[in-house]
């Protein structure tokens, strides 16, 4: 691989010093990093289905996990593995950007590039630390990211890596681990396309914040109990910003315990709710059966069962918008974004909740620290955490999941029966 190559071409330099090869080589260098970064070096590129031909020793392999932050990191490490790039395949859209493939639109999936030494380490071998990561039983998507693009699948290059998935596979049906068929697909390699450069070892440029998203996406939680190890923990949460000496909670709010849960930066889109057109309605909470049908997976696991959305990657944490945020569950008003400030923990964040709102606080001791949680008095909803270390007036940041909650632009509160709350946003 063209990486691989640069490597190789430094060692010579260093070990032979011959001169006279270092402007030829050079060139082959600058041709080969050319297929992968562009002039503006932030673009995606791509890499397509033959990149072990740069170096005959070298081949690569193609694996779609869900979230490619995670299953970078899982392949990163291996001894064997030279090299693991983030990307974008299994589509028909031509070089596309994250934002269209996270709308799910282009019929790609997130997907890793492993490009290894098949002689320290087997083909095998890449397809076990694959299993171990995912839940290859869900066919909607993987933990907290829901969608076709982050469908489990793997991309072969040739008919001996085929082979090789289905034995797998098929040893992985047949061991009982799982009560349901393994759904992940085994398909012929395309195009592949490198995500953008802020994608790529996002681990290991992140770590706090991707530790964070990886407990509070329910991953690995879920390696923890099927395969006994690799967890670390039930839920994300809440940290505290800056750091903490606290055991390394989630940065906020939304990652799921159940497994399920709603596509990145979508998990308030789909409202959950009927808009109250009655300011003085009750609120009623519906039974569970008709939450179920009413509120995306994300959104009940949050609600119900006490779930954590990711960080960045859920629908209002960066929301400027004027207006007011309701119980997604029954439409009670909550927050103001008068009240809304970056806490730069990737989750929305206020300071109090609108006047004359009363909202449920209880002490939540799990993970093995003192929390106080949030819920909705109405509802009954799970709406996330209250610290003591926001800014003025009130020194209080309700740290909050966005599938707990839908938006009411302040254009549509009187339409939405809301009008009352237009005194807080006059006109400039």
């Amino acid at each position: 691989m063209y990486f691989a190559g640069a490597i190789s071409w430094e060692k010579d330099c260093r070990e032979k010093k011959m001169k006279k090869l270092m402007v030829p080589l050079l060139l082959v260098l600058v041709m080969l990093i050319g297929g992968c970064v562009d002039s503006g070096g932030a673009g995606p590129q791509e890499i397509g289905g033959v990149m072990e031909k740069n170096n005959d020793q070298l081949k690569t392999a193609i694996f779609a996990g869900g979230c490619f932050w995670c299953t970078e990191a899982e392949f990163a490490g291996l001894p064997g593995v030279i090299r693991v790039v983030s990307g974008y395949t299994g589509g028909t859209k031509a070089h596309p950007t994250y934002e269209e493939v996270s709308s799910g639109g282009t019929g790609h999936v997130e997907a890793v590039a492993v490009t290894y030494d098949p002689a320290r380490v087997a083909y095998e071998q890449l397809l076990d630390v694959f299993w171990r990561h995912i839940d290859p039983t869900d066919a909607g998507g993987q933990f907290a990211d829901r969608g076709s693009q982050y469908r489990s699948a793997i991309f072969c290059l040739d008919d001996e890596q085929r082979r090789a998935a289905e034995r797998s596979r098929d040893a992985l049906n047949r061991s009982g681990l799982f009560s349901r068929p393994v759904a992940t697909k085994i398909l012929p390699a395309g195009p592949f396309y490198a995500a953008e450069d802020y994608h790529q070892g996002y681990a290991a440029k992140n770590p706090r914040r991707y530790g964070d998203y990886r407990r509070g996406s329910g991953r690995e939680r879920f390696i923890r109990e099927v395969w006994g190890d690799g967890g670390s923990g039930r839920t994300g949460v809440c940290p505290l910003p800056g750091g903490s000496a606290t055991p390394a909670p989630p940065e906020g709010g939304q990652g799921n315990t159940a497994a399920t849960g709603a596509g990145r930066g979508k998990a308030g889109a789909i409202a959950g709710a009927a808009p109250p057109q009655n300011p003085d309605r009750d609120y009623r909470k519906p039974d569970a059966a008709v939450l179920k049908q009413r509120l995306t997976p994300l959104q009940y696991a949050v609600t119900q069962e006490e779930g954590t959305e990711p960080p960045f990657r859920n629908e209002y944490w960066d929301n400027k918008r004027e207006g007011i945020y309701v119980d997604v569950v029954t439409g009670e008003p909550l927050f103001s974004s008068r009240d809304k400030y970056d806490s730069g923990t990737g989750w929305p964040s206020f300071t109090r909740p609108l006047e004359g709102v009363k909202l449920v606080e209880r002490e939540d001791r799990r993970l093995l620290m003192n929390r106080t949680e949030v819920r909705s008095r109405r509802g009954d909803s799970h709406l996330g955490h209250v610290f003591p270390d926001g800014p003025p007036p009130t020194g209080r940041r309700y740290c909050l999941n966005s599938a707990a909650l839908r938006f009411i632009p302040k254009e549509d509160l009187e339409r939405e029966g809301y009008g009352r709350y237009l005194r807080l946003f006059p006109h400039p």
